[in-house]
């Protein structure tokens, strides 16, 4: 009898132990199962304010189809973890988007435009290095093939540049126009070299390189011009020291 209990109450304690071990097995396939929702729903998010931001930006549709294809893939893997109405639903919508986001073949906006202030200067620089992270990250998932990356990467940059020369060139024709011809030099040289730097040439960069080139040599000109008559002018105060010094006293 005492061994029945006793074999009754091992049976018990490993029951609950193994009880205990499926629930903290399930407690930590559901942290998990929403950390994951949590992590695919930023991803939308993110996802979807880059593309609001690029829809002014000269980007190829190619670019935007990657944007929505993202969105897509997050949506099926939440609906993995937890299938609801509305998560059909979206993804529903998101691959009638992606499906007409790659069979598009414009480029984007027309033309690129400076933006008006320097903080959407900086969110525009910021959106464009974000769609480069994005970018490499889907590469690296196999979502694009290498060509395209490499393509559409290139693009990238060169859009970089372009903020960075005409945020430079914006600056030195506002230095220029208060006379502060040193500062605008400066200006007009780091925008230089950003375009030197870039390779290979295209249109763009020729172009600019040979306005830069001719307002730099204007600044030159006007600074040797403004030296000249610095020191034509100190040479004329020396000489008045002088001629004062050497004159005849009046006698009283």
């Amino acid at each position: 009898m005492y061994v029945i209990i006793i074999i009754l109450i091992v049976v018990l304690l490993i029951a609950a132990i193994f009880i205990n071990a499926i629930q903290q097995h399930r407690q930590k396939q559901e942290a998990e199962r929403r950390t994951e929702a949590a992590k695919q729903r930023t991803l939308v998010d993110e996802t979807e304010n880059i593309i609001a931001a690029v829809a002014n930006m000269p980007v190829s549709s190619r670019i935007v189809g990657i944007l929505h294809n993202r969105i897509l893939n997050a949506l099926k893997a939440m609906n993995e973890l937890s299938s609801t109405a509305e998560l059909k639903q979206r993804i529903a919508s998101s691959e009638q988007a992606t499906a007409a986001a790659l069979s598009d073949n414009s480029s984007g906006a027309s033309e690129f435009s400076l933006p008006d202030n320097d903080k959407m200067i900086i969110q525009y620089i910021q959106a464009v290095k974000k769609l480069r992270i994005v970018l490499r990250s889907e590469h690296s998932k196999g979502q694009i093939d290498s060509k395209v990356f490499m393509d559409e990467d290139k693009q990238l940059e060169r859009l970089q540049v372009k903020v960075n020369v005409e945020t430079l060139i914006k600056r030195g024709r506002a230095a220029l126009q208060t006379n502060m011809l040193g500062s605008a030099r400066q200006y007009f040289e780091k925008a230089k070299t950003a375009l030197e730097n870039q390779n290979p040439q295209d249109d763009y960069s020729k172009s600019k390189l040979a306005t830069l080139n001719e307002w730099l040599q204007e600044i030159q000109s006007n600074l040797k011009s403004v030296n000249e008559k610095d020191r034509a002018k100190k040479q004329e105060e020396e000489r008045d020291e002088l001629d004062e010094l050497f004159a005849p006293k009046k006698k009283w």
